[in-house]
């Protein structure tokens, strides 16, 4: 049986981490969550109440009066829950992958949504995933990888998976907005995307989900016994 560990998973948009640390998470019997989603809720209510997304005080402010949880689904699937209220796809639409890098810069909403995070964590058996985990959420996380592949592999991912929401958009356009906001996310003065200290480092360019899944579920059952 895993003892439970806790579980960081970082990587940029389109590395498959979100699929990754789901089915693991599953694998091991462990509690998912998805930290992006929680980004994506507090900039889907700026949206909603018109707050601009470079006034920090008014993000800051935001982020301390919103509820966000996350739970299972009748299905399984993770659903997000922003004020007591659905917002699973709400949040995936194309208004909230504009500004979500600029409203995950503010260190007052980062700060806020870390402790929140923190707690879900106090007590092991939690796969993690977003773009800070390993740095700065979870920097004691018994076991941390970095999921990584090329640009175009990742625009690739991320359009299959907007052609099948019903969003039209070429390639290129997805591997514009990919590396804008890699850019944003690396160069943010506050916990930037980046392999933490002793994460391991995967490419998944040319590795099936399945095999990835394997990677990190080997690793941390090989360790994690007892």
């Amino acid at each position: 049986m895993v003892r439970r560990v806790n579980i960081a998973i970082d990587g940029p948009a389109g590395s498959g981490k979100s699929t990754v640390a789901r089915t693991v998470a599953k694998k091991l019997g462990f509690l998912y969550v998805d930290t992006g989603a929680m980004y994506r809720a507090v900039t889907l209510k700026a949206i909603q109440e018109g707050i601009d997304c470079n006034d920090y005080d008014a993000l800051t402010d935001l982020a301390r009066r919103s509820r966000i949880d996350q739970e299972a689904g009748h299905n399984g699937a993770l659903r997000v829950m922003l004020d007591n209220m659905d917002v699973t796809q709400a949040i995936r639409a194309q208004e909230v992958n504009h500004n979500v890098s600029l409203v995950a810069r503010v260190p007052g909403v980062r700060k806020h949504l870390a402790a929140l995070q923190q707690a879900m964590a106090a007590n092991g058996g939690v796969v993690m995933e977003g773009r800070d985990i390993g740095t700065a959420v979870l920097p004691q996380a018994e076991f941390k990888f970095f999921l990584t592949a090329s640009p175009e592999e990742r625009a690739r991912r991320r359009l299959n998976d907007l052609l099948e929401k019903g969003y039209n958009l070429k390639q290129q356009q997805v591997i514009k907005e990919i590396m804008e906001r890699d850019r944003i996310d690396s160069e943010r003065a506050t916990d930037p995307l980046k392999p933490a200290e002793g994460a391991k480092v995967i490419d998944s360019s040319l590795l099936s989900i399945d095999q990835v899944v394997n990677l990190i579920t080997d690793a941390v059952s090989g360790e994690g016994t007892g």
